[in-house]
């Protein structure tokens, strides 16, 4: 499956920004989570609405992007 390098890039930040959470407390920790859950509502947007484009279910998408960020496949 082809995904968009959008895709790529905003499920990137949204694991970046819940990494942050570790080891946070009090209000810096709900300034991160909200930093968070910005970040996981952008990328759950832009899943869904190339899903709708493509025409492919939703979590489809969603398991091939983060299958793509989390485990990439080695080039070479």
């Amino acid at each position: 499956m082809d995904i968009p390098d959008r895709l790529i890039t905003l499920q990137q930040n949204a694991d970046a920004e819940r990494a942050k959470l570790t080891g946070l407390d009090g209000d810096e920790r709900e300034a991160q989570w909200k930093r968070w859950y910005e970040a996981a509502v952008e990328i759950q947007a832009a899943v869904t609405a190339h899903a709708q484009e493509a025409g492919t279910p939703r979590g489809q998408i969603e398991a091939a992007v983060k299958q793509a960020v989390r485990h990439p496949t080695p080039k070479g």
